[in-house]
């Protein structure tokens, strides 16, 4: 239970909250929220005994196992595993104390750790690692590279995996799905769903929040405060707190009225059933969410593009890849105005390739890309956070794309981004991700494409700010191709996903929770296969396949049996040996030669209990995968 009472925290003369009380018992998961700088990350810090209150008191249980997500990873040659595992603090304290008993010719010690070592399922450490690393997106292959040779990205995700590995009480999470893709977020999602402890979460993914949370904490206007429920109940609380003042009345009924045409609209020309029926019913929730975010300090909009050729731009045959390597094979592609897509697919199938040769930023292996004429693209991608002028102004950027505009005109349009008074003359430098996404953003809006190309673009963006770039592009003429992790945006805003899988380009039949669906199965090792449905296969036939199937994978079930046989002999001769190192007798000045054996035999045994539970996990591992 973490009890706050009445507290206060200051960051220099600002105060971040003041004056709050609230409790959070054993077991919740309790989403932060709030504006960037309102103090949700103090908060963090203020559990970790890293900030001390100024005003209240704060109380926890003594001895909790608090888990975190490092900011930074150091550039070790030590295994990506071995890193991942470092994150089970008592096993490796028990381990050291392991090896400090063994130089110490302790058996006794030596006996009681290796019972507590199997208490708390130290044999089986690794495996459980590599399970956290494959749901992150790692290869098997690369658990063995060393820390050192991953992007800053991918060391994100082994922060991660290293906090998950912890048997903690207590677990910060603070956006832990900046570096992830759909596929991790939905691994991730269902991971802390069936996580036993306290959950703290900072997240701006409602989707994400929605599924986890059962408490929020709201942080604004200096006050913390508590909503039971999940993130979409706390919209709804607050919606009807706000309502209720009367200058938020008019902006409220403005933008609920916008809403309304747009789902009037997209029913009125919805065609996909299920895509359809699925996006019907998030834009249903926008006039209750529209309530919550009244005093958000973005207001922007996409301008109707110039020109409008059709198609803008189509992919004939093309196969994308980098050198050698092609990762996707004769793709066709036509957009036009109004196209509104999805790319769903696994890590690494080439979502990202595909937007870079849409832009124009890569070639394509063969094939041809045709573009309009009158073709004008607005691309986003996280690598044009590092091509802002660090040195140079939010207005300045601004200033290099229209040199005719006013400055008035052009502090007016920043201002709908939340670049207000000095901050438009401020250096980039300094801006934090959120802040260079949205100048970003703010750019590409400027710009007036027909063409969206967006390519993860509510990273590091807060909930009123995707919210409000939600709104915009629901109001946008032109078409849009978007790859996200976020659900609402994609619920929010496509009408049309495609699959990028196994090398190919293709219509996924189907919404988000389908793709859901899809990836489980496609965690099982299970294809969809599409079956002729005036086919059939006789009883005759069938049985003759199944033992077919039956006979192919002998040898997978040969495995199986014989690695369940190899785990259960070592497990039965480990608890004997424990149990001989449990007599004192062993310990005797005459039995010093007989200790050594059964201590070395321990050794011997433990090694093969270890390398037996791996065969037999790779064993289940190939089965399913067969299956």
């Amino acid at each position: 239970m973490l009890n706050f009472r009445n507290i206060a925290l200051r960051r220099g003369v600002r105060v971040l909250f003041a004056h709050s009380s609230f409790t959070i018992h054993k077991g919740q998961k309790v989403g932060f929220t709030g504006a960037n700088g309102a103090g949700k990350s103090s908060f963090f810090a203020l559990v970790k005994n890293e900030l001390h209150l100024d005003e209240g008191d704060f109380s926890m249980p003594p001895g909790l196992e608090i888990a975190h997500v490092a900011q930074e990873s150091a550039a070790t040659t030590r295994s990506a595993i071995d890193y991942v595992i470092d994150g089970d603090r008592q096993l490796r304290r028990l381990q050291q104390q392991l090896l400090a008993a063994e130089q110490a010719d302790d058996g006794l010690h030596q006996a009681e750790l290796h019972a507590a070592l199997d208490t708390i399922g130290g044999y089986t450490a690794q495996a459980r690692a590599s399970r956290l690393m494959n749901g992150l997106g790692f290869s098997a292959e690369q658990e063995n590279n060393p820390v050192n040779s991953f992007s800053g990205g991918w060391r994100m995700r082994l922060n991660l995996a290293q906090a998950l590995m912890c048997r903690s009480d207590v677990l910060l999470l603070d956006e832990p799905t900046n570096h992830l893709d759909l596929d991790a977020v939905i691994w991730l999602q269902d991971w802390l769903c069936k996580y036993p402890g306290t959950l703290l979460l900072i997240s701006h993914d409602r989707d994400f929040l929605d599924s986890i949370t059962d408490h929020i904490v709201h942080i604004e206007q200096g006050k913390a405060e508590i909503y039971t429920g999940n993130y979409s109940a706390f919209e709804r609380m607050r919606a009807e707190k706000l309502a209720q003042q009367q200058s938020s009345y008019l902006k409220q009924q403005r933008e609920i009225a916008h809403m309304q045409s747009f789902v009037d609209r997209f029913k009125a020309q919805a065609t996909k059933a299920r895509q359809a029926q699925s996006r019907i019913k998030a834009l249903e929730r926008m006039e209750l969410i529209a309530m919550a975010h009244v005093d958000s300090p973005f207001d922007f909009s996409f301008p109707k593009p110039e020109k409008m050729p059709n198609p803008l731009l189509t992919l004939d045959k093309v196969d994308i890849g980098y050198g050698q390597s092609c990762v996707i094979k004769q793709a066709g592609l036509s957009i036009s105005p109004g196209d509104r897509i999805g790319l769903l697919g696994p890590n690494g199938a080439g979502k990202s390739s595909l937007i870079k040769v849409l832009a124009g930023d890569m070639p394509p292996l063969s094939g041809t890309r045709n573009e309009a004429e009158a073709l004008k693209i607005g691309y986003f991608a996280q690598h044009q956070l590092e091509q802002l002028r660090v040195d140079e102004s939010p207005l300045w950027h601004l200033q290099q794309l229209d040199k005719q505009a006013t400055e008035k005109d052009l502090r007016n349009f920043l201002g709908g981004f939340d670049f207000r008074g000095d901050k438009v003359m401020e250096a980039v430098k300094p801006f934090s991700g959120g802040e260079k996404a949205r100048l970003v953003l703010a750019l590409l809006v400027y710009q007036n494409p027909n063409l969206l190309l967006l390519d993860e673009p509510t990273n590091h963006l807060d909930l009123e700010m995707r919210h409000a770039l939600s709104v915009a592009l629901q109001d946008y003429e032109g078409a849009i191709v978007v790859v996200s992790h976020d659900r609402h945006l994609l619920r929010s805003v496509t009408d049309q996903l495609l699959l990028v899988s196994g090398g190919k380009v293709q219509p996924f039949d189907g919404d988000l929770d389908d793709y859901r669906i899809w990836l489980t199965e496609q965690k099982k090792g299970e294809e969809k296969v599409a079956v002729d449905s005036a086919q059939t296969v006789s009883r005759k036939d069938q049985r003759k396949l199944d033992a077919e199937r039956r006979q192919k994978h002998k040898p997978l079930f040969d495995a199986l049996k014989k690695a369940e046989i190899a785990v259960e002999k070592y497990h039965n001769e480990q608890r004997q040996l424990e149990h001989q190192l449990a007599d004192p007798a062993i310990y005797a000045e005459s039995a010093k030669e007989s200790l050594k054996q059964l201590m070395e035999r321990k050794i011997k045994v433990d090694k093969a209990l270890d390398d037996a539970e791996a065969a037999w996990m790779e064993a289940e591992e190939k089965i399913e995968a067969a299956k």
